[in-house]
């Protein structure tokens, strides 16, 4: 899987009932991301800071879909300690991937881990379906959801306009103006532009 890629689109059954994946993203952007097993410490953690962003995703036009390869009822069960852990209800759904076939569709089955189960793999898709960026950590180390949203959030700032965004960059914070753009232009067009190298302007970051 490359950025740029169509993500592949599947049907799978999950917490929430079956989906087809295009379909249920709809023209919003997607969350896809994978954990190894139910009822394991990390990713009991991992799913519970999911559910308390809602909000969040709500706000970036996101919805969040987590894959397993356990089955649904484990997945129901769990969904319990998750709730209970985490603070806040599970309202997303998780696909019960026993076939691996969404793992395999995705390659996130790691070789040489001595099991079939899947690591932990992020993917944002956007509105078109494409893949935007992609994460993959090992399955000791828990993801930091602040810098998923930070991300989504760069990607989208970088679709509303000829922009990028520098490093560390959080949600507020100036934009860089591409270098297709020149100063003059970049002046006219945008608010608070700094030129600091002829290649590297800053601005202003829009608002909605």
């Amino acid at each position: 899987m490359r950025l740029g890629d169509t993500a592949p689109d599947f049907t799978a059954e999950t917490t929430e009932g079956e989906i087809s994946f295009h379909d249920w993203k709809g023209d919003g952007w997607a969350v896809l991301f994978s954990h190894p097993a139910d009822f394991t410490p990390v990713c009991t953690t991992e799913l519970g800071r999911v559910a308390a962003l809602k909000d969040e995703w709500a706000q970036r036009n996101a919805k969040v879909l987590a894959v397993s390869v356990d089955a649904i009822d484990d997945h129901n069960a769990w969904k319990k300690d998750i709730e209970e852990v985490g603070g806040s209800a599970v309202t997303y759904p998780i696909i019960a991937d026993k076939d691996r076939k969404v793992a395999e569709l995705y390659d996130m089955i790691h070789p040489n881990e001595g099991d079939t189960s899947s690591v932990r793999s992020v993917f944002l898709i956007d509105p078109k379906g494409k893949v935007r960026l992609s994460l993959t950590y090992p399955k000791s180390a828990g993801r930091n959801f602040d810098e998923i949203l930070r991300a989504l959030d760069a990607l989208q700032v970088n679709d509303a306009g000829p922009f990028s965004t520098p490093a560390d960059w959080k949600k507020g914070d100036r934009i860089i103006v591409a270098p297709t753009v020149s100063t003059d232009d970049a002046r006219e067009k945008f608010k608070d532009v700094e030129e600091v190298k002829p290649y590297l302007r800053y601005a202003a970051a829009p608002t909605a």
